[in-house]
């Protein structure tokens, strides 16, 4: 059997940019990108605690060090420079493999404040 499990999550970010006219997806700081095990375009569920909205979308590198969590496209209609958002992928192992998942607490310029891998 296979089960699909969490891989990893960039927990409560705070959005630094929207752009509507941009093509699409999630630009995440590579440093968070590689602390949270993630590679560009995955695929990514993103949930906005400050407005309820969720959706999924894939990665997109930001420039290291530079704290930058963007929604493109049509996503960034549904947010605002400042909501806190909730980001996470998935993998699926077979029933038994080992996994651990990656954790990443963010301080409030979305630089790692605790990490879990």
């Amino acid at each position: 059997m296979i089960i699909k499990k969490l891989k990893s999550k960039i927990h409560r970010a705070r959005l630094t940019k929207v752009d509507i006219d941009y093509e699409g997806s999630i630009t995440i700081d590579k440093d968070l990108i590689a602390a949270a095990h993630l590679e560009p375009f995955e695929s990514v569920h993103v949930w906005n605690v400050s407005t309820g909205a969720r959706l999924e979308t894939y990665v997109m590198e930001a420039p290291a060090g530079s704290g930058e969590i963007g929604l493109n496209g049509a996503a960034a209609r549904g947010a605002v420079v400042g909501d806190i958002v909730i980001i996470a992928s998935w993998c699926w192992p077979e029933a038994g493999e080992k996994t651990e998942s990656a954790v990443i607490l963010v301080d409030e310029q979305n630089r790692v404040k605790v990490g879990k891998a």
